[in-house]
C-alpha cells in the first residue's frame, strides 16, 4: 500500500474484507480496494456491498469533504467484474439482480455531493473502469502497464455498470463506440487526449496527486477540463438527426463485422442509443436487461469457457522441473517467424536474445525487424525506453560457437529436415550439455529431428504461429525421447513469452498443422470440383474464420503450403496418420508453386495484389488460377455444402488427435484450433461446436458426407462412441 506517500490522518474509518478508508485530517477519505488472497482486484456481490459500506461512511461523515478510490495492489486498480460469480447465477433474474446493484453503487459514487477521484495505476477493465468513470476526475499513472478497456464484447456480454451510459456522455459518441463495441484499449496517453483520464502522473505520486485533485474540487479551486472532443464531434452529435447517422453507420459496421454472429454488439448499441435519446435511467435499464440475456447466450458461454480455459493455462503442469533460462538463441532469425520469436523472448520474457542465422548481416535483418515493430507499438503500451532497453538485449551473431551461453536455443529454420538436421547438430556441438534445443516445426515430428542428434532428450517443439508477437498461441509439442525438464523449459519459456500454451505428443503435423492442413486439402478438392474462391472465402468468412482458405493460402504463401500439403499426404500415405486410413489428397498446391504463384509475398497467387509483402492489399481474384482446377467455368454451391465439408473435416481430425491421444484434452483442442488457426471463437473450438450441433447430428452430417465424398470423412471411433453414450466432449 502507498501508504507512505500520504499526509497525516485519522485512524482508519472502515476495514472490511474488500477495502479499507482512511480520512486524512483535512477531510480526504482514500478507500483502498485489495480483495484478501488475490492478485487482482476484480468486482463481484461481495465488493458491491463493501462499496456501499465506503459511500455509506463517506456520506454520513461531516468531516469527510472528497474521496479517493485506489488500489492497494501493485499490479493494477481493478480488473472488471467476477466471472466465477456469473457463472453461478442460474437465471436471468438473479442476472438483472446482480447488475441492478451495481448500478445503484455507481449511480451513488456518481451521485454523491462529495466529490471523487479515481487513481488508477495498471489495469482499470471493465466493472474497474466503471467505478473510474463514475467518479468525477481520473488520475492515472503514465506508464505502459495502466491501460483502460471495456473488453465485455470479447466475451459475448456488454458492459453491465453504466459503461454504455457513462462512457458516451464522458468522451463522446464517436470515441466511445469502439471501445464499446471492439474491447478497444486505451492506454495512458491517448487516454488522457481522448479525455477518458484528466490528469497523468508518474507512479509514486500517484495518491498524492489524487488527494491534491480531491482537495481542489471540493474547495472548488479545480474544474475539470472536457473539452477533448474537437467542434465537429460535437456538432455531429449535438442533435438526433445526426446521430442518427452516426447510429447507422454502426449498425452497417457492425453486420459487416460480425456477420451476425455475435449478439452482444448490436446491444450494446441499442443501450447507447436508449441512453442518449431516452434518457440515462432508460439506457440503465436497458443496460441491465440486455446483459442478463447475453449472460446465457451459447455465444457468450463459448467465449467465456475460452477464457477460463486459458487462465488455467497461465501456470506450468511441470513447475520445477525447467532449467532457467536467461539467453535465448534464435536459429533463423532473419526471417520473419524467427525475428518474431527472438522479439517475444526479449521483449514479453525479458530474455537475453542471440540472433543467429547464415550470416551477420541477414541476423542484423532481423534485429532491425524487431526495431521496426516495438517502434509502431509506441504510446500503444510501449515506450521509447522499454524499445530500446529491449534492443540492448537482442544481439545478431555470426557463428555457431557465440551460443555457447545459451539456455534454450529455438530453431526457425525452413522446413527441410535435412536442414534442420545439419544446422542443430552444429548448434549441439557449440551449446551445453543441459541446453534445451526446441524446432519452430510446423509439422515434421518432433522424433525424426531429434533422431539427428546425440542428446534427443534436450529435443522439445514449439511450434509458434505468425505473426508471432501478436498471435496467442504456442503449442509445445513432446517427442518420444524429450525429458519432462526440456518440456518444461519450453513451457516456462512460453508463458514467459506472453503465450497460451498447450502441450501435445509428437505425431505428423502435431495437432494444429494436421487439422489445417487436411480442411486446406478439402477446399482445393472444393475448387478442382467446379467452386468458386470468392465464395468460397465469403462463406467461410460468415462461418467466422478470419479470412478463407484460399487467402489464407496466400497469406502463409503457396510454396510453403504446398509443402505441407505434401508432407502431411505422404504422412497418410505411410500410415503414419492411421493404418489403413483413406484420404483423398490434392496435388494443386504443389502445381501452382512451380507455377510461380507464390501469393501474397509474390503479387499473385488466389488472389492478385497492388504489391509484394504483408503491406499489400488483395486486388480481386486471379482469375488465371482456375486454368489449374479445371478451366473458367465455376459452380455456385450450398453455402450448407461448404461450410459442413470444411468445419466437418477440421472437426473431425480434431477427434481423431484426441483419440489418438495427440491431444491430452478436448479443452486444449478448442483453445489450440481458436487461438492458433482462428476457429470461429464464438463457436468455442471443434468439440464444444460438436457437442453443440449434437454428437449424433454430428454423425450423421458426417456420414452423408463419407457417402458422397468417400472415407476421407468416415466418423472418428470416439466420436460414435461418444454419440451413442452421451457423453459430451466438454462440459455444459
Amino acid at each position: 500500500m502507498e501508504a507512505a506517500a500520504t499526509q497525516s490522518r485519522r485512524a482508519v474509518a472502515l476495514d472490511t474484507d474488500e477495502l479499507h478508508l482512511e480520512v486524512s485530517d483535512d477531510g480526504i477519505a482514500t478507500v483502498w480496494l485489495d480483495q484478501p488472497g488475490e492478485a487482482v482486484n476484480t468486482l463481484a456481490p461481495s465488493t458491491l456491498e463493501a462499496f456501499d459500506e465506503a459511500v455509506d461512511a463517506i456520506e454520513d461523515d461531516p468531516a469527510i469533504r472528497a474521496s479517493v478510490f485506489i488500489s492497494a495492489k501493485p499490479s493494477g486498480f481493478v480488473a472488471g467484474a467476477n466471472l466465477d460469480a456469473l457463472r453461478s447465477f442460474e437465471t436471468t433474474e438473479d442476472v438483472e439482480a446482480f447488475t441492478r446493484a451495481g448500478h445503484r453503487t455507481i449511480r451513488r459514487v456518481r451521485s454523491s455531493p462529495k466529490p471523487s477521484v479515481a487513481a488508477i495505476h495498471g489495469p482499470a477493465l471493465g466493472g474497474g473502469l466503471e467505478v473510474a468513470l463514475a467518479c468525477d476526475y481520473r488520475v492515472a499513472t503514465d506508464t505502459p502497464a495502466t491501460r483502460m478497456q471495456l473488453p465485455e464484447v470479447q466475451l459475448g456480454l456488454l458492459p453491465g455498470g453504466n459503461g454504455t451510459q457513462l462512457l458516451p456522455r464522458l468522451v463522446g459518441l464517436q470515441q466511445a463506440l469502439p471501445m464499446l463495441l471492439t474491447g478497444k484499449t486505451a492506454y495512458a496517453g491517448p487516454a488522457r487526449k481522448m479525455g477518458l483520464v484528466d490528469a497523468l502522473i508518474h507512479r509514486p505520486g500517484l495518491h498524492r496527486a489524487a488527494q491534491e485533485a480531491a482537495r481542489r474540487l471540493a474547495d472548488g479551486s479545480l474544474t475539470p477540463d472536457r473539452s477533448a472532443r474537437g467542434f465537429a464531434d460535437k456538432v455531429i452529435e449535438s442533435n438526433t438527426l445526426t446521430r442518427r447517422l452516426v447510429y447507422r453507420q454502426a449498425r452497417k459496421q457492425i453486420k459487416s463485422e460480425t456477420r451476425g454472429n455475435y449478439p452482444a454488439p448490436p446491444r450494446i448499441l441499442e443501450c447507447v442509443r436508449t441512453g442518449l435519446e431516452d434518457g440515462f435511467d432508460a439506457g440503465a435499464e436497458a443496460e441491465a436487461r440486455h446483459f442478463a440475456e447475453l449472460v446465457f447466450t451459447p455465444e457468450s458461454r463459448a467465449l467465456v469457457s475460452l477464457f477460463f480455459s486459458k487462465q488455467k493455462r497461465d501456470d506450468n503442469p511441470l513447475d520445477g522441473q525447467q532449467r532457467d533460462v536467461d539467453t535465448v538463441a534464435v536459429l533463423g532469425a532473419g526471417g520473419l517467424m524467427g525475428a518474431g520469436i527472438a522479439e517475444v523472448s526479449a521483449h514479453s520474457a525479458g530474455h537475453e536474445v542471440l540472433l543467429k542465422d547464415q550470416s551477420l548481416g541477414v541476423a542484423a535483418k532481423g534485429r532491425k525487424a524487431i526495431w521496426d515493430d516495438l517502434s509502431k507499438k509506441i504510446g500503444k503500451g510501449v515506450t521509447e525506453f522499454e524499445r530500446d532497453v529491449v534492443m540492448e538485449r537482442a544481439r545478431a551473431v555470426g557463428g555457431y560457437d557465440d551460443l555457447a551461453g545459451a539456455d534454450l536455443v529455438i530453431e526457425a529454420v525452413p522446413e527441410d529436415l535435412d536442414v534442420k538436421h545439419d544446422v542443430l547438430r552444429e548448434t549441439e556441438e557449440a551449446v551445453s550439455s543441459g541446453c534445451v534445443i526446441a524446432s519452430n516445426t510446423s509439422g515434421i515430428p518432433i522424433t525424426d529431428i531429434a533422431a539427428g542428434l546425440e542428446r534427443p532428450a534436450n529435443v522439445v517443439g514449439m511450434h509458434y504461429f505468425s505473426p508471432v508477437p501478436s498471435m496467442p498461441l504456442l503449442e509445445v509439442v513432446r517427442g518420444k525421447d524429450s525429458s519432462d525438464g526440456a518440456v518444461a523449459t519450453a513451457i516456462q519459456a512460453g508463458l514467459d513469452q506472453g503465450k497460451t500454451v498447450i502441450t501435445v505428443e509428437d505425431g505428423p503435423g502435431f495437432y494444429t498443422t494436421r487439422i489445417l492442413s487436411l480442411y486446406m486439402n478439402e477446399a482445393l478438392l472444393l475448387l478442382e470440383e467446379g467452386a468458386d474462391v470468392k465464395q468460397v472465402d465469403a462463406i467461410m468468412e460468415d462461418f467466422d474464420f478470419p479470412m478463407g482458405p484460399y487467402e489464407l493460402f496466400d497469406l502463409v504463401g503457396i510454396q510453403t503450403a504446398a509443402k505441407i500439403t505434401d508432407v502431411m499426404g505422404g504422412y497418410i500415405a505411410d500410415g503414419r496418420l492411421g493404418e489403413g486410413r483413406e484420404a483423398t489428397l490434392s496435388g494443386a498446391a504443389s502445381t501452382l508453386a512451380q507455377a510461380g504463384l507464390a501469393g501474397q509475398s509474390g503479387g499473385e497467387g488466389f488472389y492478385e495484389y497492388d504489391g509484394r509483402g504483408a503491406d499489400s492489399s488483395k486486388d480481386g481474384v486471379n482469375d488465371e488460377v482456375y486454368a489449374f482446377f479445371g478451366g473458367a467455368d465455376r459452380d455456385e454451391l450450398a453455402r450448407q455444402v461448404v461450410e459442413e465439408r470444411l468445419s466437418m473435416m477440421m472437426c473431425a481430425e480434431a477427434v481423431r488427435c484426441l483419440e489418438e491421444g495427440i491431444l491430452r484434452s478436448a479443452e486444449d483442442g478448442d483453445l489450440g484450433a481458436v487461438f492458433g488457426l482462428g476457429f470461429p471463437p464464438f463457436r468455442g473450438g471443434p468439440f464444444r461446436h460438436l457437442d453443440r450441433m449434437g454428437l449424433e447430428n454430428a454423425v450423421t452430417r458426417l456420414e452423408r458426407l463419407e457417402s458422397r465424398h468417400g472415407p476421407r470423412f468416415a466418423v472418428p471411433a470416439l466420436l460414435e462412441e461418444n454419440a451413442e453414450n452421451g457423453h459430451a466432449f466438454r462440459e455444459k
